[in-house]
């Protein structure tokens, strides 16, 4: 939920924003009501603190921010996974993963910015080349996400190595993309080869937390902001959200291709399906 972010993020922020953030915790209902005006008056704020809040959430402006903050309100999402207890039994263990999955993902969708969708999407149409860049569990994520851009015919590649990632970044050049995905967005291999391929005149797309250096330092941010002790278990449902907003954009990217790129993608899966084994009729 909104207010869970804005309470993690609590830490990170300016002393003036710390204020306004109280404020938002503690009478969001009423937040919902009031003008950019209202609230700095109340909150005891200035408005390009609330501007600069806004975007550090990763929200265009207030109003996009009032949106989101309205729709988290209203779905009132329970955080209903608890951790595994050792002596869990089977049934506990899946239920609990899966409530804490499906949570996380609705956490997502009512966070996730339309406008950094929508700019991503730009960026990824008109890519002259994509990489995407993933350390340890983040790059099985990238080399999920490349393959659905992979069969959409797009040049593009995805790296796991940090050595390999690093001197590919540098290699870049103006009209190339990069989607960096980060857990936690503090990874230095990561947010190294973000900054070359930037230095290199590429954008860079980052699926990460959006507090963090490399949330900081993209082109444009696509944010789960989901928290995990991963010293118990390896990150599970920031895997799957950033997978889910992959999906999303390979489906956006495919819409903007055209008629054109879905028939060359019928036709991949069309050769998959004549490798297939027919099921034998029994003797």
């Amino acid at each position: 939920m909104m207010l869970s972010q804005i309470k993690a993020m609590h830490s990170e922020l300016r002393p003036s924003e710390r204020k306004l953030a109280n404020y938002i915790v503690d009478t969001p209902r009423e937040v919902l009501d009031l003008s950019m005006t209202e609230v700095a008056a109340r909150a005891g704020v200035s408005q390009p603190t609330i501007a600069r809040f806004c975007r550090a959430l990763g929200f265009s402006g207030f109003r996009e921010f009032k949106i989101r903050l309205a729709q988290a309100i209203v779905a009132e999402v329970p955080t209903v996974y608890r951790d595994v207890r050792p002596d869990e039994p089977t049934p506990g263990v899946a239920a609990k993963v899966l409530d804490r999955t499906i949570s996380a993902l609705i956490q997502v969708r009512n966070n996730l910015s339309a406008d950094s969708v929508e700019a991503a999407l730009t960026l990824l149409s008109q890519a002259r080349r994509i990489e995407f860049y993933g350390a340890g569990g983040s790059g099985i994520a990238a080399l999920d996400v490349q393959h659905k851009f992979f069969r959409l015919g797009m040049p593009s590649v995805a790296y796991a190595d940090p050595h390999t990632f690093l001197m590919s970044a540098a290699l870049l050049a103006e009209g190339d993309v990069v989607v960096a995905i980060s857990n936690t967005g503090r990874t230095r291999d990561i947010v190294d080869a973000a900054q070359a391929a930037l230095n290199a005149g590429a954008k860079v797309i980052a699926i990460t937390h959006g507090h963090s250096p490399l949330a900081r330092l993209a082109t444009v941010g696509l944010f789960a902001n989901v928290d995990e002790d991963a010293d118990i278990f390896s990150p599970m449902t920031s895997r799957v959200s950033h997978l889910a907003i992959g999906d999303i954009l390979a489906v956006g990217v495919a819409l903007r291709l055209g008629p054109e790129r879905l028939d060359k993608l019928a036709q991949a899966k069309d050769v998959l399906r004549r490798r297939r084994i027919d099921d034998l009729a029994p003797r």
